[in-house]
C-alpha cells in the first residue's frame, strides 16, 4: 500500500489522519476505524522514457511550475518568464494561444509545452442544449454528438482540456449547476458522462479533433445543503457511493484524462484536502492515472473553510490529499520547497503530481504538435453542427401536458401571436456556460418567433413580449391579450434568463420569476387556444401552469438552433420524446423530492394523518422522473424475465417486454427498467433506474424491447463502502416512467 509519509503538523497534529477521517466509522468504543479494511494501493502513472527524463532534470522551482494553472495572457506571460507555468485557462484564439506556447517550447529551459483549457460545457463556437436538458433525451449519443463537435471547434482553435462533462448527481433543484448535470439519478449521469467523456476524448485524445475531458466536481458536489453553491455536504458512505460516485468510476474506467476536485466539504473535510475521496478512492480503488486539477482557488479556499491556517497549510493539505495542479492560487508554487524541507509534503508525492501532468501532455501529443494552425480557427458553427445542434435540441424536449390535444399545430393555421419575455430572446435560449470559443458570441441563438415564422410561412405572426422575465411591471398584459385574441393559437414563453441558473445562481423559490405567471393568466383569461413554451435551466414548480395551460412544452435552455427546435415540435415536424432527468416539485416546501427515495417507516398515505407527508401539500412530485408525453400513444405489456433466479457471482437475467404505437402517427418511447430490493441490510431506494432504451415506432409497429441484469444492478455499497450483492427477492417494473406498474421479480442466490 503507498501511502504518503505522514508528518505532524505545528500543533502537533497528524495531517493526514486528519484528512482520512471522512474515511472512518465510529467504533462501539469511540474510536474512528477505516472504512475500509485496507485501500487500494495508488495507481502508479504509466511509465514514459520521456516523461521519466524530463523528471531527472527538472529543478525542483520547475517541478513546482508544471502544478500551475493560470487564467489569463499577462499572469502566464510572468510565470513562464521564471520557468513556472504548466497551463493556461480561458484564453481563447488560436494566435494567442500559439504566442503563449512559443514562450513555453522556444525559450524556456527544458520547452515543455503549456495545456489550454476551457470550460466546453455544451459548445464551443456551436451551442448544444445544456446538460440537463440532454438528459432528458435519454439517448447518450445525444451527449455523444456534443461533444464530438465541440471537440473539432475547440481542438482546431488551439483548446487541449475541457473542464467538461460535469456529474454531479443532485436531488436540489436550487442548485443552480443542475443546469449542468444530467439530474437526479446515478445511472443515467452514468450513461451520459461516459457517452461525454468518449466524444470528447474518442479513440485517442491527441488527435486534432479531440480534447481532454474533465470529470468533475469531486465529488457529492450536487448535495449542497438549501442549494447554495459552495455549501457543505454531509453525507453518509453508503450515500457517498451509491449515489455520487458511480458516474465517476464509470468515468475513470472509460479512461477520462483528469478529474476537478469540488468546493464543497464532505462530511467536514473539504474536497481539495480530502485524502479519502482523492487518494484512496479516486487513485486507490479505481486506479485513476491522469492528473487532479483544483477549481478556482479552491486550495486557498482551504483557509475560509477552516482545514489550513495559511498558504502553506492549503498546499500541505492539498497535495498528499491527491490535488496534482493548481488553478489560480499558487500555494504550490509559493510554499513547496518549504513544505518539502519541512517534510510536510515529499518529493514522492511532488513527482507523483508532475509525472500524471507530463503523461496527459505527452498523450495530447503536445510535445510532437505544440501549436496549432491559426488557418483553421473555427469562427462560426458549421451547416453540419448547426443541423446537429437542432436536431438535438427537438429531441431534447419533453411534453409535460397536451389536453385537447392542443398540439402538434397545424402548419396551415391563419395567425399565431407569440407572447411572453422569451419569446425573442437569443443568448437567453443558449443557458448557463454557453460557448466561449471565438465566433460563439457572435452567432445568436434563432428566436422563437424567428422559429415559428420559418415553420409556418403562410401564418401572421406577432410577438408582444407582455412583461420582463422577472420585473414587476404589467402594463403589457393588455396588449398581449389583445394579441390573443387576434389570433388563431397562441405560444407564450416563460421561464429563466441564462444567468438564472448555472454557478452562483441558487435560486430560493423556484417558481416563473416575476409577473409571468399572471401573464398566463392574462392570456388564458381570453378563452383562446395557447400553449406555454418553458426556457429554463432547472425543475420549475408550476402548478398553476399544470392546472390552467391546455399545453406544455418543456424546451429547457435548446442552444444555438433554440428557435427552431421549438418550432419543429410545435408543428410536429419532430415528435416530442425526451422524459424528465429530475422530478418537478409542487412546491419548493417539497424540496428535496426525488424518485429514488428510500421508503420511511410511514410511508404518506392521506387516510392517516400520522405517515410522511405535508399537510397542505398533495404527496408526490408534480411531474415524476421518467415522465414525457407524446403526440401518439404507446403500450408496454408481456414483460418476461429469462429466469426466476439470479447467481450473486457472474448470474445474468434478460428482461424484455413489447412496446407498442397504439396512436395514429410515428413517434419514440422510452422505455424504462428499475429494480427494487425490499429486504436488505442496508434500505434501498422504492425504485433504482438499470436501464433504458428510445425507440422509435411507426403507427402500429411493435418491438421487444430487452435488458440485461447482473448483480452489480442489485447491488449496493454499504456504510463500511464495502459493494454487498445479498441473496432475496428483486422486484422489476417496466414501464414509461418512474411510476411504472408492469412488474416481475427474481430472487438473488
Amino acid at each position: 500500500m503507498h501511502e504518503p509519509e505522514s508528518h505532524p503538523s505545528p500543533d502537533g497534529v497528524n495531517r493526514r489522519s486528519l484528512l482520512a477521517g471522512v474515511g472512518g466509522l465510529l467504533t462501539a468504543g469511540g474510536l474512528l476505524a477505516p472504512a475500509v479494511a485496507a485501500a487500494d494501493p495508488v495507481a502508479r502513472p504509466e511509465h514514459d522514457p520521456r516523461v521519466e527524463a524530463l523528471l531527472a532534470k527538472m529543478t525542483l522551482a520547475e517541478k513546482l511550475g508544471q502544478l500551475q494553472l493560470v487564467g489569463d495572457e499577462a499572469t502566464a506571460r510572468t510565470a513562464l518568464a521564471n520557468g513556472q507555468l504548466g497551463g493556461v485557462f480561458s484564453v481563447v484564439g488560436a494566435a494567442k494561444l500559439n504566442a503563449l506556447q512559443r514562450i513555453a517550447v522556444e525559450q524556456t529551459r527544458l520547452r515543455i509545452p503549456l495545456i489550454f483549457g476551457l470550460d466546453v460545457i455544451h459548445g464551443y463556437t456551436t451551442n448544444f442544449p445544456i446538460p440537463l436538458a440532454q438528459g432528458a433525451s435519454f439517448d447518450p449519443a445525444v451527449a455523444a454528438t456534443d461533444a464530438t463537435v465541440s471537440a473539432k471547434e475547440a481542438r482546431r482553435s488551439g483548446i487541449h482540456w475541457t473542464y467538461a462533462p460535469m456529474m454531479d448527481v443532485t436531488h436540489e433543484p436550487r442548485w443552480g449547476r443542475i443546469a449542468e448535470g444530467y439530474g437526479e439519478d446515478p445511472y443515467l449521469a452514468t450513461k451520459f458522462a461516459v457517452a461525454k467523456v468518449r466524444g470528447y476524448q474518442g479513440d485517442d485524445y491527441s488527435s486534432p479533433d479531440r480534447l481532454a475531458a474533465c470529470a468533475k466536481h469531486f465529488v457529492a458536489y450536487g448535495g449542497a445543503e438549501g442549494g447554495r453553491d459552495y455549501n457543505t455536504v454531509d453525507v453518509s458512505l453508503q450515500r457517498l457511493h451509491n449515489l455520487y460516485l458511480p458516474p465517476f468510476k464509470a468515468s475513470v474506467e472509460a479512461g477520462v484524462a483528469t478529474v476537478m476536485a469540488s468546493f464543497n466539504t464532505i462530511s467536514g473535510v473539504p474536497a481539495h484536502g480530502n485524502g479519502y475521496v482523492l487518494h484512496d478512492v479516486l487513485k486507490g480503488t479505481y486506479g485513476f492515472r491522469g492528473f487532479v486539477v483544483s477549481d478556482y482557488t479552491g486550495i486557498e479556499e482551504l483557509i475560509l473553510h477552516g482545514l489550513a491556517g495559511d498558504g502553506a497549510d492549503a498546499a500541505a493539505a492539498a497535495l498528499p490529499a491527491g490535488v496534482d495542479m493548481e488553478m489560480v492560487s499558487t500555494n504550490y508554487v509559493r510554499f513547496g520547497q518549504r513544505l518539502l524541507a519541512e517534510r510536510r509534503i515529499t518529493r514522492d508525492q511532488l513527482d507523483d503530481a508532475v509525472r500524471r501532468i507530463l503523461l496527459v501532455k505527452v498523450r495530447l501529443g503536445l510535445f510532437e504538435r505544440p501549436y496549432v494552425d491559426e488557418s483553421g480557427e473555427v469562427k462560426a458553427p458549421s451547416p453540419a453542427a448547426l443541423a446537429a445542434s437542432r436536431q438535438a435540441a427537438a429531441r431534447c424536449m419533453v411534453l409535460l401536458k397536451n389536453d385537447g390535444p392542443v398540439l402538434p399545430l397545424a402548419k396551415t393555421v391563419g395567425a399565431v401571436a407569440v407572447v411572453g419575455p422569451l419569446g425573442a430572446a437569443t443568448y437567453d435560449l443558449n443557458g448557463t456556460w454557453s460557448g466561449l470559443g471565438t465566433g460563439a458570441s457572435t452567432t445568436p441563438p434563432v428566436t422563437v418567433v424567428d422559429g415559428i415564422k420559418a415553420a409556418a410561412p403562410g401564418a401572421r405572426v406577432t410577438y408582444t413580449p407582455g412583461c420582463t422575465v422577472d420585473g414587476p411591471d404589467t402594463s403589457g398584459f393588455a396588449a398581449a391579450r389583445d394579441a390573443a385574441r387576434a389570433a388563431d393559437v397562441t405560444v407564450v414563453v416563460v421561464g429563466e434568463t441564462a444567468a438564472m441558473s448555472g454557478e452562483a445562481a441558487a435560486r430560493s423559490t423556484i417558481d416563473l420569476p416575476g409577473v409571468q405567471q399572471g401573464l398566463v393568466a392574462a392570456i388564458k383569461e381570453t378563452g383562446k387556444p395557447f400553449v406555454v413554451v418553458l426556457v429554463n435551466g432547472r425543475p420549475l414548480t408550476i402548478p398553476y401552469l399544470h392546472d390552467n395551460a391546455p399545453a406544455i412544452l418543456e424546451a429547457w435552455a435548446p442552444g444555438v438552433q433554440g428557435g427552431h427546435a421549438v418550432a419543429d415540435v410545435l408543428f410536429g415536424a419532430v415528435n416530442p420524446g425526451g422524459k424528465l432527468p429530475v422530478s418537478f416539485p409542487r412546491a419548493v416546501g417539497q424540496i428535496p423530492i426525488y424518485y429514488n427515495h428510500e421508503n420511511t417507516g410511514r410511508p404518506a398515505d392521506p387516510a392517516n394523518k400520522y405517515t410522511s407527508k405535508y399537510l397542505d401539500l398533495e404527496s408526490g412530485p408534480l411531474y415524476e422522473f421518467g415522465h414525457g408525453l407524446s403526440y401518439t400513444t404507446f403500450s408496454v405489456e408481456n414483460l418476461r424475465l429469462s429466469d426466476t433466479r439470479l447467481p450473486a457471482r457472474g448470474g445474468r437475467i434478460q428482461v424484455s417486454a413489447r412496446v407498442t404505437n397504439t396512436g395514429g402517427r410515428a413517434g419514440d418511447e422510452v422505455v424504462q427498467l428499475y429494480v427494487r430490493d425490499p429486504v436488505a441490510t442496508i434500505v434501498q431506494p422504492v425504485r433504482r433506474l438499470r436501464g433504458f432504451q428510445r425507440v422509435t415506432l411507426e403507427a402500429g409497429a411493435s418491438t421487444t424491447v430487452s435488458f440485461t441484469l447482473t448483480p452489480e444492478d442489485v447491488g449496493f455499497y454499504d456504510n463500511s463502502a464495502r459493494f454487498r450483492v445479498e441473496p432475496g427477492k428483486i422486484e422489476v417494473y417496466v414501464g414509461t416512467s418512474s411510476a411504472a406498474t408492469l412488474s416481475a421479480s427474481f430472487t438473488v442466490v
